[in-house]
């Protein structure tokens, strides 16, 4: 958008970038800590990732998909190696201390490359159908249809890559239904919260662009 300065444009592609790996980091340190809902089980992981659907759409409406791709770009690799650290150190929510970076864990290793690998898939799909449907004059429809599908796709690589045969029985025997139970509460929450709060956020935004008051 034109009324976005060069120089405000780099801060929002630092803070989106910091944002987004934070959300994964913590997101891949839940996920290991399995809860119950309404006798269905999941795990706190699908609480956190749906902030990362709402930053990458309103980077799209704001920066366009060019910049949208370009955080996803710098956000990999790193959030794969952070990742791998955090969880590695704190496993299943115990402190394992720092010698046990010394040690290889597949288990961890699973989580932050199918983490890595739905990442990618899921933002970018988000990206592309989001692209193509912004321009709609109802706000509300590219971020849900955008919502629905990269979070479908992102839920399932992730749970399949990481916990298909995995040494974590539990994980192992429960991942479908884990990842169906994810799907089913990233997507109530996205709906609920996160699209209504993207339509907040924008138009607070654009009139903070603008020079208007947000209030």
């Amino acid at each position: 958008m034109s009324l976005i300065t060069p120089e405000r444009r780099r801060v929002a592609l630092t803070f989106l970038v910091l944002f987004h790996i934070l959300i994964i980091i913590a997101s891949n340190y839940l996920v290991q800590l399995p809860i119950t809902l309404f006798g269905w089980h999941t795990t706190w992981g699908a609480f956190s990732f749906p902030f990362i659907f709402l930053a990458t759409d309103l980077t799209v409406r704001l920066l366009g998909k060019g910049p949208a791709r370009l955080v996803i770009a710098q956000v990999m690799v790193p959030a794969l190696l952070v990742s791998y650290i955090v969880s590695v150190l704190f496993q299943e929510a115990s402190f394992r201390g720092v010698d046990a970076l010394l040690h290889f864990n597949e288990f961890v290793l699973r989580i932050s490359l199918a983490s890595f690998l739905a990442y990618a898939f899921g933002q970018i799909l988000d990206i592309q159908v989001f692209d193509r449907l912004r321009r709609l004059r109802q706000w509300w429809i590219a971020p849900t249809v955008s919502t629905i599908f990269g979070n479908l796709l992102d839920t399932f690589v992730f749970f399949a890559v990481a916990f298909w045969h995995s040494s974590n029985p539990f994980m192992a025997e429960h991942w479908v239904e884990i990842a169906t139970v994810d799907y089913g509460v990233k997507l109530t929450i996205s709906l609920l919260l996160f699209v209504p709060l993207y339509g907040v956020l924008l138009n607070a935004i654009l009139r903070v662009l603008a020079g208007k008051p947000t209030a």
